[in-house]
């Protein structure tokens, strides 16, 4: 071994993960890294799919002995190792899913080793080898590959624990929501227990009763690794939960860290106060890694980790950080001092509408804050595509509200400008492992969503003046004056024509808006109103057109 190379396990505790109920030590995780080594077919790269997170640890280390390396694409699917080919003809791929209908082969699958024997001795790996090459997760095009050097993996999981004051937690076990075999997952869920001496996770909990029960364990504390969709969720169930087993039970982690997408500062806030702890979040990418931290509720600036630094030129920010080229990030950032800066927003996510500029992601935290909304996202299609408007919308998961009602929310927090149009309800959105939105699959989500009108929103103040007089003691807006309001909305150039029918099924209010929705046949405009939030018809009929002149 070179005295510069870097071990794959530190810390002085026996315990390395926990699999299921059963503890693994140090011994036998060695031993069975060696004896797997051994067992890999003779091939240069290898697609680690092993679903148990102690197997892909034991098999990724085992490859790094055999000079192999990991491929880590972006799906499990069959078409995502296909797509590898191209560049890397001699892969094979391992996993321990009985489950393997499609995936091209060869196939390698995990064995049931012995975990005796060996030389006892922690791997070690010079900084310079390749231990892995990630792919972006396509949420904003074409999956890239991005190679990650052991000494770049050891170098940011050492300053992030420094940072996140990990050493605090010396028997932790990491409890991870978040798949293994992305850049996230990799340097948080895989690299930061082995790196720490820490309790590596086999599983991955999902529902939120499983990642109660993972960090109630009395004798040892748990760390939780997630992401804002599933750390939603999580307090949502919380705020739901009934006294006993669950988010009911005081579930208490050390602390929660966060990321793959900006996190709120409510969300953030309200988490908190579900586990008694504090919540972190990481800011990182695939092609650079991890850069920075911050803690959400303490204000929007982050605080690059040790070693590592940003500078800005024409092209953009640039990372760099021990032994590793500069990269360009494609965020936009605002530095506040030499190690401090606010993240502005996706470079791809920046909008400008009528002058005005704006990120998606800012209008996103938007409409995810609005009651009733359980998911969304807004997304400016590209210009020319087939079928695609050339401005902004947004999908929607909202199963108790309709779209006029989350478009005058919109209204209140947003500028007018930016209003989505159209607002697609849905009833799920595609998210990937990590909670993130592949732009290929929203954009086919958008083509394939009916094309609504946006309704029209009459507003009629609380003060109106009508109110006073119609009727004392309980007002309620004049017919003629919605009629009226309805029509200058329909018509705003003018209209002579005449009220073919109209009926009035519900009052209208002082304080209440009106969604009109509309269509028009010939000459003749049907017309439906309902109040936004109850949904409740109020106005329903038909306006006709005088016939143009012969």
């Amino acid at each position: 071994m070179n005295a510069h190379d870097m071990p794959f396990l530190r810390g002085a505790g026996d315990g390395v993960a926990r699999q299921g109920d059963k503890i693994i030590s140090r011994t036998t995780f060695v031993a069975e890294v060696e004896e797997l080594a051994q067992l890999l077919p003779d091939r240069p790269h290898i697609v680690n799919l092993c679903a148990d997170r102690y197997h892909f640890t034991v098999a990724w280390a085992a490859a790094m002995l055999r000079a192999q390396i990991t491929l880590l694409p972006s799906g499990r699917d069959a078409g995502s190792v296909a797509a590898l080919r191209a560049d890397y003809p001699a892969l094979y791929v391992v996993t321990d899913d009985d489950d393997t209908d499609g995936l091209p082969g060869p196939l390698f699958a995990y064995p049931q080793l012995l975990g005796t024997g060996g030389a006892g001795r922690v791997p070690a790996f010079p900084p310079d080898q390749i231990a892995a090459v990630l792919f972006t997760s396509g949420s904003t095009g074409r999956p890239s590959p991005s190679s990650r050097r052991w000494g770049r993996l050891v170098g940011g999981s050492l300053a992030v624990g420094s940072a996140l004051g990990i050493e605090r937690y010396p028997d932790a076990a990491l409890i991870a929501t978040v798949p293994h075999a992305h850049s996230y997952g990799l340097e948080s869920a895989v690299m930061l227990p082995l790196q720490f001496g820490l309790l590596l996770t086999a599983d991955r909990p999902f529902f939120p009763a499983d990642v109660a029960a993972a960090l109630s364990d009395p004798h040892r504390p748990g760390i939780l690794i997630t992401t804002p969709v599933h750390l939603r969720a999580l307090v949502g169930d919380a705020a739901a939960a009934e006294p006993g087993p669950g988010f009911g039970a005081p579930v208490r982690p050390g602390f929660v860290l966060s990321a793959t997408a900006p996190l709120s500062a409510e969300l953030a806030a309200r988490a908190e106060a579900t586990f008694d702890a504090p919540v972190f979040e990481i800011y990182g990418c695939s092609e650079a890694g991890q850069l920075a931290t911050r803690r959400t509720t303490g204000g929007p600036v982050w605080r690059c980790l040790d070693g590592f630094h940003l500078r800005q030129d024409a092209a953009g920010t640039w990372a760099s950080g021990p032994n590793e080229p500069d990269v360009l990030l494609a965020d936009e950032i605002e530095l506040t001092d030499a190690a401090g800066f606010i993240l502005q927003g996706r470079t791809a996510d920046m909008v400008n509408v009528a002058g005005k500029r704006s990120s998606l992601a800012y209008l996103t935290r938007q409409l995810t804050a609005i009651e009733g909304v359980e998911d969304g996202v807004f997304l400016m299609p590209d210009d020319g595509a087939a079928g695609m408007p050339s401005r902004l919308a947004a999908i929607v998961v909202a199963p108790n509200v309709d779209a006029a009602t989350i478009l005058a929310a919109l209204r209140e927090r947003i500028d007018p400008a930016f209003l989505p149009r159209p607002l697609h309800l849905v009833d799920t959105l595609p998210r990937n492992a990590l909670g993130k939105l592949p732009r290929a699959e929203i954009l086919r989500l958008v083509q394939a969503a009916p094309a609504d009108p946006e309704p029209i929103l009459l507003r009629f103040p609380a003060d109106h003046p009508a109110g006073a007089g119609h009727f004392p003691g309980d007002p309620i807006v004049p017919g003629a004056m919605l009629l009226d309001q309805l029509v200058a909305a329909l018509f705003p150039g003018g209209w002579s024509g005449e009220v073919a029918s109209a009926k009035f099924h519900h009052p209208v209010r002082p304080g209440d808006t009106v969604a009109v929705t509309h269509t028009t046949d010939g000459d003749a405009t049907r017309f439906e109103c309902r109040l936004t939030g109850s949904n409740q018809l109020v106005l329903s009929g038909a306006l006709r057109s005088p016939s143009p002149s012969r």
